[in-house]
């Protein structure tokens, strides 16, 4: 192998290091979502004390979706990590360690994502019926159908990956 070639090959698989800051980045819009989980706790938990609060299942599932968003940039930044920059060779063996950890390839991540984004949108699709009132039929029919769209991707991509793994090829 000749030097350059040697040279060249060393320098792609250090660049792998540049992946880190986007995954340092969703770290910090847990933050941020933690932050906006907070401000929502606190609006619900005064609107029911001080009776202003017409509808506390919104808030609720405002609620919800933040955790599972937060949830799922946790995973794409663990896996993600784990999978294109460095084994976490330092939490090995820490009695938290998410069993996922280290498990999570590529295609899992893939459907992980499309799983929690068809749960966010149907989180969103549930708040968007409980505030149908206000809300005309044209915009609703809107939110139903990209939740379907979202659904029959999960759908294809899980089926692809099924097709995928039964021949082999990857």
């Amino acid at each position: 192998m000749s030097k350059l070639e040697t040279t060249l090959e060393r320098l792609f698989f250090s660049a792998r290091w540049m992946l880190a800051p986007f995954f340092f980045g969703l770290m910090i819009a847990v933050i941020a979502l933690l932050i906006k989980f907070v401000k929502e706790l606190y609006s619900l938990m005064s609107g029911v004390i001080l009776g202003t609060l017409e509808n506390p299942i919104i808030s609720i599932l405002t609620m919800v979706d933040s955790a599972l968003l937060a949830s799922l940039l946790l995973i794409i930044a663990f896996s993600g990590y784990e999978n294109f920059v460095s084994k976490m060779a330092t939490i090995e063996d820490h009695e938290d360690r998410p069993g996922w950890m280290g498990k999570v390839g590529f295609s899992d991540l893939k459907l992980k994502l499309i799983g929690a984004i068809v749960a966010i949108s149907a989180v969103e699709l549930l708040k968007a019926f409980v505030e149908s009132d206000n809300m005309s039929n044209t915009a609703l029919g809107w939110k139903v159908g990209i939740h379907l769209t979202f659904v029959v991707s999960g759908v294809l991509f899980a089926l692809t990956d099924a097709i995928s793994d039964r021949t082999g090829k990857h």
